[in-house]
C-alpha cells in the first residue's frame, strides 16, 4: 500500500485490492496499452462464409490434382476439363449422385468424405473462434455457427453442380445445395461443441451408463473396422499381382496409373467397411443378383477395377472360417475395456461398483456398434453406372442388426467374465494377506 500524505485521506482497508486503492465504484479497469488495438469480433456471415470457402478448397484441390493429372499426362482434356472433373469428383465425395451417360454414379469415395468432413469441422473451430465465442459453452452459439457453415457450405456446393452440369454430368443443384447444407452443418458442429464447450457440458449431464455405454460400442465399432481394414488389405495383398495387371492394362502412362491407384485408395474405406460386413456374416453386392458372403460367393463378370482384385473366389472353409469369430472378439474386447475402466473408477465412485453399472453400458453397446455399422454401410454403396452394376455394397440395415447383437452378446460376456475373474484374483490375494496377518507358518514351517 502506498504511503498516505497528511493532505492524502486515508481509504479503509475493505478498499484495498492487491495493495492498490479502489474506489467506491469497483475496480478500476486498465487501460488499454498505448499501441495495443483492442481485440475485434468478425461477423458470423463473414466468419462463417470464409471458414466454409476454405474447407471447400482444401478439400477440392487434392481431388482435381488426382483427376486432372491423368487427363493432362494423357492430352485427353484441357484445363477447363480437369477442372471440372475435379469438380464433379469432388460433389460425389459428398454423396451427390452423378447421372451420366452410362447411368447414375452414386459411389461416393469415403476417403474423399472423411477429408470434406475434416475440413468442415475445422471450420466451425475456426468459425466459433472468430465470433469470440470460445469456452462460452453455450448451446445456441454452437448450433448458430453450425448453420451458418452449413448455409455457405450449400451454396458453394450448389455453384459447383451448375458449373459441372454445363459441360459434364448432369448433376441437381438442389440436390447438392441440401447434401452440402446437411453434411457442412453436422460437421461444423461438431467442431463448434468442442470450441465452446458444449460437448463437456453434455457429457458431464448425460447419466453415467450413458456414457459409458456410448464409449463400448464406439470402441466396438471401431475394433470391427479395424478387423475389417486388415482382412481386406490381406486379401488386396493376395490378389496383388491381379491388380497391378489390371493397372498396367489401362495404358495410360505412369501419371495416369499413379492417378487410378489414387483413385483405388480414395475407396479404401469403401473396401474396409465391406470387410467388415463380410465378416460380420450380410456379406455386400458388387452388382445385381450377385452376393459376397462367407457362405456364398456369386459375382459373375467383374469391371476391370483393381480394387475388386481382392474378392474371396469362393465360400469360406477350413481355417478361414475362424475369422467368423472376430466380430465377437471385438465385441468381448470392448466389454474387456469397460469392466477395467469401471473398476478404477469404482475407487471413487461406489455407487458405480455394482452389477447394473457394468451390464447397462455393456448391452448399451450393442445398439451404438449397430448404429455405426449401420450408417457406415449405407453411406459406402451406391451406383456405378446402370445396368447389373446399378447395386454395389452391403445392406444397411441387415448390417447394423447382425453388429447390434454380436456386440451386445460379446460386450456382456467380457465384461462379466473380466468382473469375475478379477475378484477371484481380488479375493485370492486378499485371503493370502489375512492368513500372512494371523501368523500362518511360511515355507520354513515357522509361525
Amino acid at each position: 500500500m502506498p504511503p498516505v500524505t497528511p493532505d492524502q485521506p486515508r481509504l479503509p482497508a475493505a478498499d484495498v485490492v492487491d495493495g492498490r486503492p479502489i474506489g467506491r465504484a469497483g475496480p478500476r479497469v486498465p487501460a488499454p496499452r498505448s499501441g495495443e488495438a483492442p481485440r475485434s469480433r468478425a461477423p458470423l456471415p463473414v466468419a462463417a462464409g470464409v471458414a466454409a470457402t476454405w474447407a471447400a478448397v482444401t478439400s477440392w484441390l487434392p481431388v482435381t490434382l488426382v483427376l486432372g493429372l491423368a487427363q493432362l499426362s494423357a492430352d485427353a482434356g484441357s484445363l477447363s476439363g480437369a477442372l471440372r472433373a475435379g469438380l464433379a469428383g469432388w460433389l460425389l465425395g459428398h454423396g451427390v449422385p452423378l447421372q451420366t451417360a452410362a447411368g447414375p454414379l452414386g459411389l461416393a469415395p469415403l476417403a474423399l468424405t472423411a477429408l470434406a468432413v475434416w475440413r468442415l469441422t475445422r471450420a466451425g473451430v475456426h468459425a466459433t473462434r472468430a465470433i469470440g465465442a470460445r469456452g462460452g459453452r453455450s448451446p445456441r452459439q454452437a448450433l448458430t455457427v453450425a448453420i451458418a457453415v452449413g448455409i455457405g457450405y450449400a451454396l458453394l456446393g450448389a455453384l459447383a453442380a451448375v458449373a459441372v452440369s454445363a459441360g459434364g454430368p448432369r448433376v441437381s443443384p438442389v440436390r447438392a445445395g441440401l447434401t452440402f447444407a446437411l453434411l457442412g452443418t453436422l460437421a461444423a458442429l461438431v467442431g463448434a461443441a468442442r470450441t465452446t464447450g458444449v460437448s463437456v457440458l453434455l457429457a458431464r449431464r448425460s447419466p453415467p451408463p450413458l456414457r459409458d455405454g456410448l464409449r463400448t460400442g464406439l470402441v466396438a465399432g471401431l475394433l470391427l473396422l479395424g478387423a475389417g481394414a486388415g482382412a481386406a488389405g490381406l486379401a488386396v495383398a493376395t490378389g496383388g499381382g491381379d491388380a497391378a495387371d489390371m493397372i498396367g492394362a489401362y495404358r495410360t502412362g505412369v501419371a495416369g496409373q499413379a492417378g487410378i491407384t489414387l483413385v483405388s485408395l480414395a475407396y479404401a474405406p469403401n473396401a474396409t467397411i465391406w470387410s467388415a460386413s463380410y465378416l460380420l456374416g450380410p456379406g455386400f453386392a458388387v452388382g445385381t443378383d450377385t452376393a459376397v458372403r462367407t457362405s456364398e460367393v456369386s459375382v459373375g463378370a467383374l469391371p476391370a477395377v483393381p480394387l475388386l482384385a481382392g474378392l474371396p473366389r469362393g465360400p469360406m472353409d477350413g481355417l478361414g472360417a475362424g475369422l467368423l469369430a472376430v466380430p465377437v472378439l471385438a465385441g468381448m474386447t470392448a466389454g474387456w475395456l469397460l469392466a477395467r475402466r469401471l473398476a478404477r473408477v469404482a475407487a471413487e465412485d461406489r455407487a458405480r461398483a455394482g452389477w447394473p453399472a457394468l451390464l447397462v453400458p455393456a448391452l448399451l453397446a450393442g445398439p451404438v456398434a449397430g448404429a455405426v455399422l449401420g450408417v457406415a454401410a449405407a453411406i459406402s454403396g451406391g451406383p456405378l453406372g446402370g445396368g447389373r452394376l446399378a447395386e454395389i455394397g452391403p445392406v444397411w440395415w441387415q448390417v447394423a442388426g447382425v453388429a447390434a447383437a454380436v456386440v451386445a452378446v460379446g460386450a456382456l460376456l467380457g465384461a462379466a467374465a473380466t468382473r469375475i475373474l478379477t475378484r477371484e484374483a481380488g479375493g485370492g490375494r486378499g485371503r493370502m494377506r489375512a492368513e500372512t496377518a494371523r501368523g500362518a507358518p511360511d515355507a520354513s514351517g515357522r509361525p
